[in-house]
């Protein structure tokens, strides 16, 4: 596919979800994010406030995790965290599925769950960005598709395939599926293992309409001018 520098740029959610990240680096992250072009960042929570000063002066956006990265906050940690990530500034939310409720058959469960995130952050700023992570290495095709469609259910924008902590990243395979699973109604991010340009624009090609990467530098500096 044909794309340039700056169109995969804003494809990009420039990620350091590091627990030894220190102010430095997110300061350095940002200013990355600013020069090339990046949709996000992507922080932890603790870093959202700082992230959102650095880029006040820019379009980039500041997204920050929820639940991250096992899921199994209870629901009402992961609204209240919500919360305050978006009044820190956090335009962008990736919260992670709860996986057990999913696996016992708790549909109910893993859509309230979403559902109080996604209700508490668009009540703090109702254009906040919603994505679910699927974590789909420990998920069945059967459990990715009903994740996909409880995910969407609850109001999320896009559904994700990986923290980046699992025992497995994103996949051509995977991506196609939740594209085909989600439709219009969400898009896909593809997150986890993606370090070169190949795989991003493989990511791309499967259906991925957003890119959660720690080597976005890299993987821009591939491409030709």
């Amino acid at each position: 596919m044909f794309i340039t520098r700056s169109e995969l740029a804003a494809l990009i959610d420039h990620t350091l979800l590091r627990p030894d990240a220190v102010t430095g680096d997110i300061i350095r992250l940002c200013a990355e994010a600013k020069l090339y072009g990046f949709s996000s960042v992507c922080v932890n929570p603790c870093h959202v406030f700082t992230a959102s000063k650095e880029l006040a002066d820019s379009p980039v956006k500041v997204c920050s995790v929820v639940g991250f990265p096992l899921g199994a906050s209870t629901p009402a940690i992961k609204a209240l965290e919500a919360a305050e990530a978006v009044r820190n500034g956090a335009n962008e939310l990736d919260v992670v599925i709860n996986l057990g409720f999913l696996k016992n058959g708790q549909s109910g469960l893993v859509k309230s769950d979403l559902a109080g995130v996604v209700t508490s952050a668009r009540r703090e700023n109702p254009d906040t960005i919603i994505k679910v992570i699927l974590e789909t290495c420990l998920l069945t095709d059967n459990e990715k598709i009903m994740a996909c469609r409880l995910a969407i259910e609850a109001g999320a924008d896009f559904v994700k395939t990986s923290t980046g902590w699992g025992k497995g990243g994103a996949t051509m395979r995977d991506v196609a599926l939740l594209k085909q699973a989600a439709g219009n109604s969400a898009g896909v991010k593809a997150s986890g293992g993606i370090r070169d340009l190949a795989t991003a624009l493989n990511m791309l090609a499967a259906g991925a309409e957003r890119i959660g990467a720690s080597s976005g530098p890299a993987i821009i500096n591939e491409m030709k001018e």
